[in-house]
């Protein structure tokens, strides 16, 4: 019953217009329900995580389903002035789509940054696919880490509602300083008559900010790689140094999101040591009642 309500729940929550608690509770209930009634496997591993991103997904997205509410605290000026500080007198998003963009078409470093952006949705997952299948050991206290990335980021949408650079200079507020979305303009020109719904599916809440969880999850992915695999560990850094650069170039955060991001996965890796205890309660917890489950 868990499992099947936290799928439909949130899928029927604005037309039954479920409470938001109601909502997270039912996301969250998942999870701890896959426990219980499986067995420990790989697969059950990889399982658990994807219900995590789910939950995530629903979670990030709540507070748009009262747009009014969520724009009367809509935080807009204070990244700008923080990225003009970091830029000397200019927003860097401007800088750098000047110094590389061209007005009113795309360029062939618009579209490859675009695709890395959109590589996001896959790689910290892919990142703890890899740590699950060739260094099993590590992979619950890494998927530990990750998910406590996402959820004190959807925190962070929660209690400070932050518009990106594109959304505050389409209404504004960055005065003579053009910046555009470049990624909404390539997708556009990739992906054709597909692009709407595609626009849709991933862009549940446009004010979901600060920090930057794009930045954040890649870093600490880099990070988790390393402690698996030299290899892999260069992979990821590198693809975190080419995100970082995208975000930037095609407006979609400002360097403060960016920064917030790397705030996040030090408070996560600091953090996580004094929350282990708390969590590995928990584990055993459940544990004993999937012993029962399973007798």
């Amino acid at each position: 019953g868990a499992i099947a309500a936290s799928v439909a729940i949130p899928l029927l929550r604005r037309r039954l217009r479920i409470p938001a608690a109601a909502t997270v509770a039912a996301t969250v209930a998942g999870p701890v329900g896959t426990a219980i009634l499986f067995p420990r496997t790989k697969t059950r591993d990889a399982v658990l995580f994807g219900q995590q991103m789910w939950a995530f997904t629903v979670v990030h997205e709540l507070p748009y389903d009262d747009p009014d509410a969520l724009r009367a605290r809509l935080k807009v000026r204070y990244p700008i002035v923080a990225d003009r500080l970091i830029g000397f007198g200019r927003l860097p998003n401007s800088r750098l789509q000047k110094l590389f963009g061209k007005p009113d078409s795309t360029t062939a470093l618009d579209r490859f940054l675009s695709f890395a952006h959109w590589a996001w949705f896959l790689e910290p997952h892919a990142s703890l696919l890899f740590i699950l299948t060739r260094d099993n050991p590590r992979f619950a206290r890494a998927a530990r880490q990750m998910a406590a990335a996402y959820d004190l980021g959807c925190a962070g949408y929660f209690a400070v509602p932050t518009a990106p650079p594109w959304w505050a200079a389409e209404n504004g507020y960055t005065g003579d300083e053009k910046v555009e979305r470049l990624m909404e303009r390539v997708g556009e020109e990739v992906w054709g008559d597909l692009w709407p719904a595609l626009y849709r599916t991933f862009g549940g809440n446009p004010w979901a900010a600060m920090p930057s969880l794009h930045f954040g999850a890649s870093v600490l992915a880099a990070i988790l790689l390393s402690e698996s695999s030299r290899t892999a560990g260069a992979v990821g850094w590198a693809y975190a140094g080419v995100l970082g650069f995208a975000l930037v170039h095609l407006g979609e955060h400002y360097v403060l999101d960016l920064l917030a991001g790397l705030g996040l996965v030090v408070a996560v890796r600091k953090g996580e040591p004094i929350a282990e205890p708390v969590a590995l309660a928990l584990s055993d917890g459940i544990q004993k009642l999937e012993r029962l489950a399973n007798a």
